[in-house]
């Protein structure tokens, strides 16, 4: 009796359907985001969850444009965006029982998008099962996105049609490392731990925006990005773009993510040995918090 041999990965979407769902998110931007940037008003953005929580008519208009496409692309996919979630929160259980789910951020960094920041994106993650299987990052701005799935490298794509791959950067001393920290986002008593591990590190910030902060983990400027807000639009792609990218992605309790998690901090590094020195250093963050 000989072993069984591994099943080879097939990707979830093929390179025809990949590059339709690239032009559909790219007319999507045309017709739907970038008319509306800088041609808001303060008074129209509207408040989501808090004051910084912001959702615009380009949101709804480009979600709706998008999950309208996708559905035709794919009709027996999952298909939810971010603004659904909010106006349905039960939606995003059924991402992980899915076998096929595709979810949308719109409009990835708002509150950027609304006072004139060009540092916004669209994210649009394919999952099985609430692990991520591949993932899009989108710059309506530059006009080019940072694809890859199961089976190929994260790649960037010009607006031109040229591509390059990228690699995460290879920095393992933790004095070295810069990256992203969503602090403003945990929970007080989780921020009054991390402040004084910051020192220790070269920087920390943020972009407002896990779109453009995984796009520059992926190409080896910084080399992290730590998140306690799970969302999985936010970074079911970032995920997956990370790793194909060489870089390393799981909770900081060491669990692979997939999207049904809630709780917890979610660690994306450049390289494994990296990974494993921020977790450590950043293992005070969590203490006495469960898990789920």
């Amino acid at each position: 009796m000989t072993d069984s041999l591994p099943i080879p990965l097939s990707p979830p979407l093929s390179p025809a359907q990949q590059v339709a769902l690239v032009n559909l998110v790219r007319r999507a931007a045309r017709a739907e985001i970038l008319p509306r940037f800088r041609s808001l008003t303060r008074a129209e953005a509207m408040i989501k969850s808090g004051p910084h929580d912001l959702v615009t008519e380009a949101d709804h208009a480009a979600e709706a444009m998008i999950a309208r496409g996708l559905q035709r692309l794919f009709p027996h996919a999952l298909v939810i965006g971010e603004e659904a979630v909010a106006a349905d929160p039960a939606l995003r259980e059924k991402v992980s029982g899915a076998e096929l789910a595709i979810i949308i951020d719109p409009v990835d960094g708002t509150w950027n998008f609304v006072h004139g920041l060009p540092l916004f994106g669209v994210i649009v993650a394919v999952t099985r099962f609430g692990r991520p299987a591949l993932g899009l990052l989108y710059d309506p701005v530059a006009d080019d996105w940072i694809l890859a799935d199961e089976t190929t490298p994260a790649r960037l794509t010009a607006a031109t049609g040229c591509a390059r791959p990228l690699a995460t950067a290879r920095t393992e001393a933790l004095a070295e490392m810069q990256g992203y920290a969503h602090v403003s986002l945990m929970p007080k008593a989780q921020q009054a731990r991390l402040a004084p591990l910051m020192p220790a590190l070269a920087k920390i910030s943020s972009l407002r925006c896990s779109c453009h902060e995984y796009r520059l983990l992926a190409q080896g400027a910084v080399d992290f990005v730590l998140s306690g807000q799970l969302n999985p639009w936010d970074h079911a792609a970032g995920v997956l773009i990370c790793r194909k990218a060489g870089g390393v992605a799981r909770m900081l309790d060491g669990r692979d993510y997939e999207t049904g998690i809630t709780e917890g901090l979610l660690l994306a590094a450049a390289n494994e040995t990296a990974w494993q020195r921020l977790a450590e250093h950043f293992a005070p963050i969590t203490e006495d918090q469960p898990t789920r």
